[in-house]
């Protein structure tokens, strides 16, 4: 249960909202207990009644006010259902985007280098299954959990004030029993299935998404069919693993419901001794059997949440890992390295910059290199040298795990084009701008123009409301990395950061775009990026990256 605990005191600072949510539950719980009983009551009584009558001797029965009680019951079972189940799902909704908001403020003060350690396919399962795994929660595992217990001391109380010793303890037995079915137990037996089951989800996730990206290549290798099997196999062992889990849950759920009834049915047998004795009237011996059958409505709840705790478990771990995963080395000097000041017209400024992968393997060394204001500066490399690893320290995705990235206090934002084209699957405008900032289409269409994509993007249903389709499957990859270009180009910042734009296009349709870009970055502070200069706009520096001494 530690894996639980730091979402359970999240969702717990909502405290008052639980407690609402908590009480209308019981609302409705108590309302379905008292209907049931004081209907087996009254019919009980009503029988009794009419036998007398029927029999000569004199009976009168008030059936007034237990017939008020019954409608007031009935009305407030409904009522509370309706308001119970409208108020607890939006409380619901508001913890999971209470949760959602946590995880992803904790992602975002996360070094990039962390968060680029996780699979496509494990950011799916976390941010999506794994967040919904939390729903079951309060919902479906504290609430009902917490008035289980409660109203199973109160029947227990109740059978020990009002009939015997014996039929509290019978009660208490048999009752505990169906909740250490419907709960521990069943957790302990499903908890290794859950794991597994989880495991084997998140690995068809990831080979699905792998699937997708990649349905070209296992086409032309003619894996395809292949693959299809082995996510066939996969898509079987996980509905194995579930299946298994839920017939478990039956099996838990009908060993409750055989605990209730046998408590049902001690309770009427103890019961009638107490009429026999002369201690209780008849329709009170039906009374308190008619209220332990109404506990059944409690506990068949509790399977389903506990049946699939290993699972909400695991999601647990694995988002805090997500969340609190350790971070990136904090920046430090080299024995003896002096800062050195930035010059009055510098950015940016790499001061014996070292940085090292996770297997502490050295990818980048830059002794010093400053990126000056207005400057356009070219960076050229072999592959392998770092060139992408200084364009996250420029952006400030990733730290150093020597040396410092100094920024000038003018440097409030940076517009960064990845060397990944990455597109939504989505409208152009919305590919232009994601964040859904007001932009005028006319500003649109003229990013469009400098990208040599206005004709294109005309040709498409709808234009800039026009469908890219899945990974932009409409466009080419030129195409795709140019809309990409254009998204990077609307952020107007003082620093533009550009690592291989023009991958993907051809050297005619590059040399019309970067005379545009010049135009419209002329004040502006270019870092550009590639593995040749004839892949770079013209740019008023050009500095070669060096290999690391290591590699």
């Amino acid at each position: 249960m530690a894996d639980l605990l730091p979402w359970l005191k999240l969702i717990f600072s909502e405290r008052r909202r639980l407690l609402i949510g908590a009480l209308l539950i019981l609302l409705t719980l108590l309302s379905g207990l008292g209907l049931l009983a004081l209907s087996g009551w009254f019919i009980t009584a009503t029988a009794v009644a009419g036998l007398l009558l029927a029999a000569g001797l004199p009976a009168t029965l008030n059936i007034y006010v237990p017939g008020g009680g019954i409608r007031l019951f009935a009305v407030t079972r409904t009522v509370g259902r309706y308001l119970e189940r409208v108020y607890n799902h939006d409380t619901v909704l508001r913890l999971l985007a209470l949760l959602r908001v946590r995880l992803f403020r904790n992602l975002a003060s996360q070094p990039g280098s962390q968060r680029q350690r996780i699979k496509s396919a494990d950011w799916l399962s976390r941010l999506t299954s794994d967040l919904d795994a939390m729903d079951t929660l309060y919902l479906r595992l504290i609430a009902p959990t917490a008035l289980g217990l409660g109203l199973t001391a109160a029947l227990v109380l109740v059978a020990w004030l009002g009939y015997s010793a014996q039929l509290a303890l019978a009660t208490g037995v048999l009752l505990g029993a169906a909740l250490l079915i419907s709960t521990v137990l069943l957790h302990w037996r499903n908890r290794a299935t859950a794991h597994r089951r989880i495991a084997a989800q998140n690995e068809l996730r990831e080979r699905v998404i792998d699937q997708l990206l990649g349905q070209a290549e296992l086409t032309a290798a003619g894996v395809l069919l292949q693959s299809h099997n082995d996510l066939a196999r996969r898509s079987a062992q996980s509905a194995s693993e579930q299946s298994r889990m839920e017939r478990n849950t039956v099996w838990h759920r009908a060993l409750a419901g055989v605990c209730i009834n046998l408590a049902v049915i001690t309770a009427l047998w103890l019961g009638l001794g107490l009429y026999e004795s002369a201690q209780l009237s008849g329709p009170v011996v039906v009374l308190y059997p008619l209220m332990l059958l109404a506990m059944v409505e409690v506990y068949t709840v509790l399977p389903d949440a506990f049946g699939v705790l290993g699972s909400t478990q695991a999601a647990a771990r694995r988002l805090s890992l997500l969340a609190h995963g350790p971070g990136a080395n904090p920046p430090m000097d080299p024995p003896g390295a002096q800062q050195e000041p930035l010059s009055h017209d510098a950015l940016m400024c790499f001061s014996n910059v070292t940085v090292r992968s996770s297997e502490h393997v050295v990818i980048l060394e830059v002794p010093r290199l400053e990126v000056r204001s207005g400057e356009w500066l070219g960076i050229t490399g072999v592959s392998g040298c770092g060139k992408s690893t200084l364009a996250d320290l420029a952006a400030g995705l990733i730290t150093p795990d020597q040396g410092s990235v100094e920024r000038s206090a003018s440097l409030s934002r940076m517009a960064y084009l990845q060397q990944r084209t990455v597109l939504f699957n989505n409208t152009v405008r919305n590919n232009l701008i994601p964040d859904g900032r007001m932009i005028d289409d006319h500003l649109l269409w003229q990013m469009l123009e400098v990208v040599q994509l206005t004709e294109r993007i005309m040709q498409l249903p709808g234009q800039l409301d026009g469908w890219l389709g899945g990974i932009g499957s409409q466009l080419s990859g030129g195409e795709a990395r140019r809309i990409v270009l254009a998204r990077t180009l609307l952020r107007e910042a003082p620093l533009t950061i550009l690592d291989e734009p023009f991958t993907g296009v051809d050297a005619p349709t590059a040399r019309v775009i970067s005379g545009k870009m010049r135009d419209l970055l002329a004040d502006k502070a270019v870092l550009v990026l590639a593995h040749d200069a004839s892949a770079l706009p013209g740019t008023d520096r050009l500095v070669e990256l060096s290999p690391p001494q290591g590699i």
